[in-house]
């Protein structure tokens, strides 16, 4: 295994890829070599590693909000979140303003030219890469090769192991029938040609089953998942009337089962870095963009927390607001679905519990829930509330409507 400590000093900052691109033996390697290296600063995204739970304490998280095992840190102080539109990543990597001293990645075996693909995992780590003095590199024989963003030479790494290992899997529940009734309130708001960007997570799936119906739509979005390969294996997501990269799907990452990452180079996508699929640029070229994001709680004035839940970080900012932004303004319809209540409580609330506003109220078009669709666009604040009392979970509608007339 490799001696981290050639590379590191006490005091520098790493970063490493996430999801199912997390280089996970030369994570463990370094928290196995931490103490002797010192105290250090280090930064990735969502993390499945059970082992962050117990991250050795000379090491410091960073991160754009708390997901998957990071919530762990966050239940116990020791994740450090930076508040940020994901489209921002690029620059603060640039600037230095993340941990970027040294760089962990997994990439596929070498081409016939000596050069590695990022594979599944091409999001922040692309253009993270540029910005790290030392790249240290675990060529997996599992991880596809992928097409969009230009490939790493061999001689980029300091250093490299070599593995034959399954790429993680996604854990998330199967949709429920909840899920499905929001689905297939947010399937009515898309028509044939529309171009999505899309949350994942059960929710995520269901959206994605509840569209075999529909003709001809494009994604230009975070992640593929199991539910949009089978929308382009259906000849539903072509992509024909995309105004950016027709025909091909867009991408950072990948985030699946084994069935999909094993699909991967026979569909159409591109994998390309954060600095383009989430780029302002980007976005405002794709009039028929539809963006449908998730939410822990909404107030009565549209305001959206995705990122805090019991004081606990539970999301983050990431890419909602930058898609939201994108499909209110310059695109066809900005949707925010949550369930209605959670833990027995109304996730329709006057104020935010969390304190926190992800995406402010200017930018939502309509929210949905089990209960139906809330159209918000052009509505006064009164208006707002009233619609939003319609898809609160009927047990809370009169607590609520009091509330409007105390705000």
């Amino acid at each position: 295994m490799i001696d981290f400590t050639k590379y590191l000093s006490s005091g520098d900052g790493l970063w490493w890829g996430q999801a199912a691109a997390e280089p996970r033996p030369l994570v463990d390697a370094l928290f196995a070599q931490n103490e002797r290296i010192g105290p250090i600063s280090v930064f990735t995204g969502l993390s499945w590693n059970d082992q962050l739970a117990v991250m050795p304490e000379p090491m410091s998280m960073v991160s754009y909000g708390g997901l998957g095992e990071l919530r762990e840190l966050s239940r116990s102080g020791r994740l450090d979140v930076v508040p940020c539109h994901y489209s921002a990543l690029p620059r603060m990597f640039a600037e230095r303003r993340l941990p970027c001293d040294v760089g962990l990645v997994q990439v596929s075996p070498p081409d016939a030219n000596g050069r590695c693909s990022l594979g599944i995992g091409v999001d922040y780590v692309a253009d993270a890469v540029p910005h790290a003095r030392v790249l240290i590199a675990e060529i997996n024989a599992q991880m596809p090769a992928t097409a969009g963003t230009q490939p790493i030479p061999l001689g980029r790494f300091a250093a490299t192991i070599t593995t034959d290992r399954k790429l993680p899997e996604d854990p998330s529940r199967a949709p429920d029938d909840i899920d499905r009734q929001i689905a297939s309130c947010i399937a009515e708001l898309i028509d044939d040609g529309d171009t999505l960007q899309l949350g994942v997570g059960s929710l995520g799936a269901a959206v994605l089953d509840a569209l075999t119906g529909h003709r001809d739509l494009g994604f230009h979005t975070g992640m593929i998942t199991d539910g949009l390969m089978r929308l382009v294996d259906q000849g539903v997501a072509t992509g024909r009337h995309k105004e950016l990269d027709a025909g091909m799907v867009v991408a950072g990452t990948a985030l699946g089962s084994s069935h999909l990452y094993k699909s991967i180079p026979e569909l159409p996508v591109r994998f390309l870095p954060t600095s383009y699929t989430h780029s302002p640029q980007v976005l405002s070229q794709l009039p028929s963009l539809v963006s449908v994001n998730f939410a822990v709680e909404v107030d009565l004035s549209g305001q959206v927390g995705s990122e805090v839940s019991g004081g606990v970080y539970v999301g983050a900012v990431g890419g909602q607001v930058d898609f939201t932004r994108a499909a209110a303004l310059t695109g066809k319809r900005s949707i925010i679905a949550l369930r209605s209540t959670f833990r027995g409580r109304s996730t329709i609330k006057p104020r935010l519990d969390g304190g926190v506003v992800t995406t402010a109220r200017a930018d939502v078009d309509v929210v949905v829930t089990e209960h139906g669709a809330a159209h918000l666009r052009g509505q006064s604040i009164d208006e707002r509330a009233r619609r939003l009392v319609t898809v609160a979970a009927p047990e809370f509608r009169d607590e609520l409507e009091k509330e409007i007339h105390q705000l």
